[in-house]
Parts: structure tokens; sequence; C-alpha cells
């Protein structure tokens, strides 16, 4: 005897219905909280427009800036940006080998190069980058002669590298001994041998760790790079101050420096927290 199969019933009807309203009211939510969201980030914009737009304003008000001084001589100082931004790359990737070796240094069983890597963070984190920059500059050539012919670009970005490393070293050794230990103990059970274990298996996953602190300090380097306009680099801030300066208007000039390194700041910022929510979608 044929059976047919038994519609849907009253109880079933009222479960759907159920789960559709509930997924309506999550839809609802989930649409009111983005609303917010929009309507606070464009109250946050709008208030940064305002304040900058009346301090602006303020200053032309009194006469204290010209635009005309500004356009005629912002060209000349932009063209710094590029001196600038290769600083920041030069000295921040050197930077990083130097903290990788400081990193090792500092995990090393043996005494000595412990103690080695230790006194170099130590001294650098303990002395002003300024007085690194202008030992560089000043007294390295009475040391060694022949580096008085090295380009004064170079001896900024060795200083930059130099200062910045030691810091990084403190990060890079955190994000080693982040690796489980697990994870080494078995890469040589396979039997790889302890150098292909490091590169192959903790130098991957430590760099991932450590992705976000070097994106931060390229963001605080990109600011520091100024500091090598005391050496005579020809950079951004260099620039500003000659033609301040020379003109006796120093405030329209530092005005035009200090908003290009603010927008580079905030461009890497937000190239920053991409590659951050990137790679916490990627579960690293």
């Amino acid at each position: 005897m044929e059976t047919r199969a038994a519609g849907p019933t009253v109880t079933d009807t009222s479960a759907i219905g159920g789960e559709l309203a509930h997924a309506n009211v999550l839809l609802d939510i989930r649409s009111g909280a983005a609303s917010a969201r929009r309507r606070y980030r464009l109250s946050y914009s709008i208030t940064w427009v305002a304040i900058v737009a009346a301090l602006v304003g303020t200053l032309y008000a009194a006469g204290k800036i010209d635009p005309q001084f500004i356009a005629l001589w912002a060209p000349y100082i932009l063209g710094g940006v590029p001196a600038t931004l290769l600083i920041t790359v030069l000295s921040i990737s050197l930077a990083i080998v130097i903290a990788l070796f400081g990193a090792l240094g500092r995990l090393a069983p043996w005494a000595s190069v412990n103690a080695a890597a230790s006194l170099y963070v130590s001294i650098v984190r303990g002395t002003p980058l300024i007085v690194q920059l202008l030992f560089f500059y000043l007294a390295l050539p009475q040391l060694i002669p022949a580096s008085a012919n090295i380009p004064v670009l170079l001896l900024g970005v060795f200083a930059l590298a130099f200062n910045y490393g030691a810091y990084m070293t403190e990060i890079f050794r955190a994000g080693i001994q982040a690796v489980p230990r697990g994870q080494i103990e078995a890469a040589y059970a396979l039997g790889m041998s302890p150098a292909q274990a490091f590169f192959r298996i903790v130098v991957p996953q430590a760099f991932k760790i450590v992705i976000p602190p070097i994106g931060n300090d390229f963001i605080g380097m990109i600011k520091d790079s100024a500091l090598v306009s005391i050496i005579t680099v020809q950079e951004l801030l260099w620039r500003a101050q000659l033609i301040g300066q020379v003109n006796f208007r120093s405030l329209e000039t530092l005005l035009v420096a200090a908003a290009v390194y603010w927008t580079m700041t905030l461009t890497f910022s937000a190239v920053q927290v991409r590659i951050e929510r990137r790679l916490a979608k990627s579960g690293t």
C-alpha cells in the first residue's frame, strides 16, 4: 500500500517562522550596528577636519602663515620625501638583520655571546639616539679616519639601524621564544639539523609574530629619520629648516614638514592595520 509523505505540521511551521523571525532580528541588529559604526566614523572624521581647519584658519587670520610662500616652497620641501622614505626602508631593513643576530646572541647558551648581545642592547637603549647619531658623524672619524669618506646618508642609516636593532632584538627574542618547543622537537624527530629546524620551522613563525611590532617600528622610523638632518642629510626636515631659516619663515616650513610626516604616518598606519587584519584572518 502506497504511503504519502506527510506535509509540514503546525509545529514545524511555527518553528520555521520562529527561526526566520530570529534571523531577521539578528540581521536588524547587525545592520543597526554597522550604521552606528558609520555614523561614529563620520563624526570622528568631521571632528578631526574641523579642529585642523580651525587651527589653520586661526593662524591665517592672524597673519602668521602666507599661502603664497607655502605654495612657492612646498614643492622643494616635498622633494625630501624620497630621501626620507629611502632612509626609513634601508634603516629598518638593516635593523631587522641586526636584531636577528642580536636575538640569537641573547638566546645563545654561551655566556660570552649572551653577554656581548646583552651589552649591546643595554648601551644602545640606555643612550639617546641623537648622541649615537653624533657619535657616528663626529667621533667615529677620530677612531677610524676612513669613515670620514662614508656618505652622510649611509652614516645616518647605520646609526638608525644600530639603534632600532637593539629594541627589535628583544622583539625578535620574544618571537622566537613564542614558537612552541614541541614543534622544534618534532623537526628534530624528522631528521632536521638544528639549523634546518631554526630556518624552516622557527623563523617563519617568529616573523609572523613580530610583523605587527615591526610595523610599529617602521612608522616610528619615519619620524625618527628626521634626526639625520643634524648630520646634514638632505631629507624632508633638512629642507624645511633650510628654507625657513633663509627666509625667516620657519613656522610655515615646519608646518609643511609636520603635515607631510603626519600624512605618511597615517598612510602606513592604515597599511599596517590591513596587514594585521589579514594575518588575523589567516589564523597567524
